[in-house]
């Protein structure tokens, strides 16, 4: 059995209320939530969430929901604490402020768990082609070795390309990738995640799967072609209202 979990915080320090913000007449916790139950692949979807107001929107819209402390330190940790008593053998992390999920995108972060039993974690990448990525800290970049498996995140942009002397240049030169905020997981290292002391590289980088790298944990990454948009800010939530607009008048 495969399921999807939503990690939904109110007291988002970057936008209050993130998960109820309103896109196109529906709170961007449900647009998330419905693109996800699309998946081919996922068997069952539950919202974590941790506060009352978004917990009486998700049963508005029919969504099973789990109800998490609100002092849990990252969404990832939140996650952990919902599965603990989820009968699953795979699980997946789907961030609640993505408007615009592509559900293909889930179906392609949990494919290499069902073909390689070595495989514990997995997570999505694609390649940077616009500066505005590079520069911004809200976007996760991503470097990996031969076979794949992460290397480093961070918010800023790694590798550092030594001769390029434009952003641009170094996108060019440098192969450099994003992270879309996609994570499957194997029940035992989702559960072994909550257990895990908060490590010096995840409060530095403010970026919680650092603490599985850090911890010695093999993150396998999954190269697409396919992109994302996530709502972080309140500049965020104004351009997916612009997008929602174009894309439906």
């Amino acid at each position: 059995m495969i399921v999807g979990i939503i990690p939904a915080r109110f007291a988002s320090p970057k936008l209050l209320g993130n998960p109820l913000a309103d896109i196109g007449g529906k709170p961007l916790i449900q647009r998330t939530y419905e693109s996800v139950v699309k998946s081919k692949l996922i068997d069952d979807v539950y919202i974590a969430l941790d506060d009352e107001r978004v917990l009486e929107v998700a049963e508005s819209f029919g969504a099973k929901t789990k109800f998490t402390p609100n002092d849990l330190p990252s969404a990832l940790d939140r996650v952990s604490y919902a599965a603990r008593d989820i009968k699953a053998e795979l699980f997946v992390i789907v961030y609640g402020n993505q408007p615009f999920l592509d559900h293909c995108m889930i179906d392609e972060v949990i494919e290499p768990l069902l073909f390689d039993k070595e495989v514990q974690i997995t997570t999505l990448a694609k390649k940077i082609k616009k500066v505005e990525e590079l520069r911004s800290n809200s976007i996760v970049k991503i470097v990996f070795d031969y076979n794949n498996f992460a290397l480093y995140f961070s918010r800023g942009p790694i590798p550092y390309v030594n001769d390029a002397r434009t952003n641009l240049a170094k996108i060019n030169t440098g192969e450099m990738y994003k992270n879309l905020g996609f994570f499957a997981f194997r029940k035992k290292a989702l559960q072994d995640f909550h257990k895990l002391k908060r490590t010096d590289l995840e409060l530095i980088e403010d970026l919680e799967h650092l603490r599985f790298l850090e911890y010695g944990y093999r993150i396998k990454i999954v190269i697409t072609e396919r992109d994302n948009y996530s709502v972080s800010t309140q500049r965020d939530l104004e351009i997916a209202r612009e997008m929602f607009h174009k894309i439906n008048k």
